[in-house]
């Protein structure tokens, strides 16, 4: 496997705790495009949340209500879909960008007006994508920049080509740590070579166990827009 080509197993069997992760690309038949977002949480407030479909996409939403203390940063949608296109992000940015294409305008233009989260003292870096009609997808981190939380660093990349059985992974926080250090450097290049069943049971399988509490995972055919998904989620009701 080239050393730019990364195995999805090993880079979450690896890291305890990426946090929140989005993975796009295009299935090795090249008939589908590949949407995944998972999240993990070590708060008792933040595991304590489930994936429940919704018409145009998932939110998150409590396990158990009355253990809920604080909804802020971690009740949201992350999966809409608007205007023809597939957006996933890690916060309340999903509705920012599904506002801004309703007007034709970009999901640059709506990150740009968005910067990372307010939760000191880790001020988690907010990751978005979107996948495009005709299959391209871009994906985006918004970053702080300075030690007074004052300044912004957004990154934006586009793939306008995707090539079959790859995809970009992109996550919050580089690993385990206090605070939590964010991502750094490029969406790495995964393989993707599973059916969906598959790719989604992998995926689950890799994460942490004690850190993980959600997962979905969708297949979107390119020519009818229709779409097969997996969600997984650590407590069932």
């Amino acid at each position: 496997m080239s050393k730019n080509v990364f195995n999805i197993a090993d880079e979450l069997v690896s890291n305890t705790y990426p946090g929140r992760g989005i993975i796009f690309g295009r299935t090795k038949d090249n008939k589908r495009n590949v949407a995944a977002y998972f999240i993990m949480g070590r708060s008792e407030n933040s595991r304590n949340r489930v994936f429940v479909e919704t018409e145009d996409g998932i939110r998150t939403e409590a396990f158990d209500p009355s253990r809920m203390t604080d909804p802020s940063l971690i009740i949201y949608h992350p999966v809409r879909v608007c205007a023809g296109r597939t957006v996933v992000t890690n916060g309340d940015q999903t509705d920012t960008i599904c506002d801004y294409l309703r007007q034709g305008k970009s999901y640059i233009d709506a990150l740009r007006t968005r910067q990372f989260e307010p939760d000191a003292p880790n001020y988690t870096s907010r990751i978005s994508g979107v996948i495009n009609e005709d299959g391209s997808y871009s994906l985006s981190i918004l970053k702080n920049f300075t030690s007074d939380r004052t300044s912004n660093k957004r990154f934006f990349y586009e793939y306008d080509k995707p090539v079959p059985g790859l995809g970009h992974f992109i996550h919050t926080y580089l690993c385990d740590g206090d605070p939590l250090l964010p991502f750094r450097g490029e969406p790495k290049c995964v393989r993707i070579e599973l059916p969906l069943q598959e790719f989604a049971d992998m995926m689950w399988d890799s994460l942490n166990e004690q850190n993980k509490i959600s997962l979905f995972v969708r297949y979107i055919d390119l020519e009818t827009g229709k779409y097969e998904q997996v969600i997984k989620n650590k407590h069932v009701k």
